[in-house]
């Protein structure tokens, strides 16, 4: 999304997706990122059909692998407990007291 989203967008993207005032390929991104930044990420044929009615195999696995390295970072960060360099040491971990469900 090189022209990122508005106050609104961004709402909407974080909101319910079926009633997102969003176009649909950023819809089926947004649908994308969610189904594989889950703890145990799977793409079933059904789930994939959709995605191909909005982006081109290509775009699915391009976007794929930006979503698995953020996630992964972010991952590797919260493993180590890395804190960013301008935190200070008493600032709360944003992961901290959360839990997901299943783990």
């Amino acid at each position: 999304m090189r022209k990122g989203l508005t106050e609104t967008d961004a709402a909407a993207a974080i909101g319910d997706l079926d009633q997102a005032d969003l176009p649909a390929k950023t819809i089926a991104a947004l649908r994308l990122t969610d189904q594989l930044t889950v703890q145990h990420p799977s793409i079933d044929d059904a789930a994939f059909a959709l995605l191909r009615e909005e982006l081109s195999e290509g775009e699915i696995l391009e976007l794929s692998a930006v979503v698995v390295i953020g996630s992964g970072w972010q991952r590797m960060i919260e493993a180590f407990g890395i804190r960013p360099d301008h935190w200070s040491e008493t600032t709360p971990m944003p992961w901290q007291g959360h839990t997901e469900a299943g783990s």
